[in-house]
């Protein structure tokens, strides 16, 4: 039975996080079939890379090495990738649904006419029946994730082309280190030239620039989070006041943000950030499907909503209904005399 390929794709030096996240997963999965699993990796300077993932569970890693891939372009990633697919022949092959992966996937997908689910939230194995020649296929990989703008939940399968791909979004798979850190498994050192056409580079990246992120709010122990019943952008201010006390961050739903409350990067749900904090607290929140799905793994949530029957309440830990304006000064007033 082939084997799982995770592409992993770079924060700088560091491999990226949504990778790391999905050899975890990719190692549950592939326990479960009884595979290999396999990383692929494109760059310069990867020296550092198999002590990074291999920790992860990985049993293969695949290097591309040349001072060409430093900074990822299409095209040299598209042709060494679909290579190395046609030649290894994955069942599965998962990256993440990030700006690279959003790229690339497709490309990749449309090359090798296999058929790709973007953008899930969980993955998962399970069997298929072909209704119409009552054929039974097991095992498949049954692809998760939010559909017809985020009311109902698709599981999307496919039987008949190999690999099943799919993109996952950051911060749904927990990380999971499965091997001590000085494990060493097989590295294998791939000639680039034998797998991308000088043609393929094309496009070269002359400066690049990376605006950093001016919140934390992916990797925050505690966040408040504001919804369209905050009422204004000045009320949003409580908000911001509490999470600095409790050390935390301040998240919103998509529809605060479209009304100005906050700005884009602030944004939890399907099309924005996934978090899992400790602490969770939804303030003015009604608790569409869309905003959920972007924070329902958080350790304790708590609700504060004047509403007693939002739906954000039937997933809450501690409900506290009442107005946004009445309760959070109470709480900023609390933890400031702490």
């Amino acid at each position: 039975m082939n084997n799982i390929f995770v592409y992993c794709e770079f924060d700088g030096s560091r491999v990226a996080e949504v990778s790391l996240e999905l050899l975890s997963k990719g190692r549950q999965l592939a326990d479960t079939l009884g595979v290999s699993l396999e990383a692929v990796a494109l760059g310069a300077n990867l020296s550092s890379v198999p002590t990074q993932v291999y920790p992860y569970g990985v049993d293969v890693l695949h290097l591309f090495e040349d001072d060409r891939l430093l900074h990822y372009t299409t095209l040299p990633h598209t042709s060494a990738l679909c290579k190395l697919i046609e030649e290894e022949k994955p069942q599965i092959f998962l990256l993440g649904a990030t700006v690279v992966g959003r790229d690339l996937a497709p490309r990749i997908s449309s090359t090798l006419e296999s058929g790709l689910t973007a953008d899930c939230t969980a993955l998962e194995l399970g069997d298929f029946e072909d209704k119409k020649s009552g054929e039974k296929i097991e095992n498949l990989l049954y692809s998760i994730r939010p559909a017809f703008g985020g009311n109902i939940v698709a599981t999307i399968v496919n039987p008949y082309h190999r690999p099943q791909m799919a993109t996952v979004r950051e911060g749904v798979m927990p990380l999971n280190k499965v091997r001590p850190d000085s494990y060493v498994g097989n590295t294998i050192h791939h000639n680039v030239a034998e797998y991308v056409n000088d043609a393929d580079f094309v496009v070269r990246i002359l400066e690049r620039h990376v605006q950093p992120q001016e919140n934390n709010l992916k990797n925050a122990p505690i966040v408040v989070a504001g919804g369209y019943g905050m009422g204004c952008k000045e009320n949003f201010e409580l908000l911001h006041t509490l999470a600095h006390l409790l050390h935390g961050e301040v998240g919103a739903t998509r529809a605060a943000i479209d009304a100005g409350f906050a700005t884009h990067d602030r944004q939890i749900g399907q099309t924005g950030l996934t978090v899992r904090p400790k602490v969770y607290i939804a303030c003015g929140i009604s608790g569409q499907v869309q905003h959920i799905s972007g924070m329902q793994q958080s350790g304790i949530i708590i609700s504060i909503n004047s509403d007693p029957d939002a739906p954000i309440n039937a997933i809450a830990d501690y409900v506290i209904t009442g107005s946004v304006e009445e309760v959070l000064p109470k709480l900023i007033t609390f933890y400031q005399q702490k």
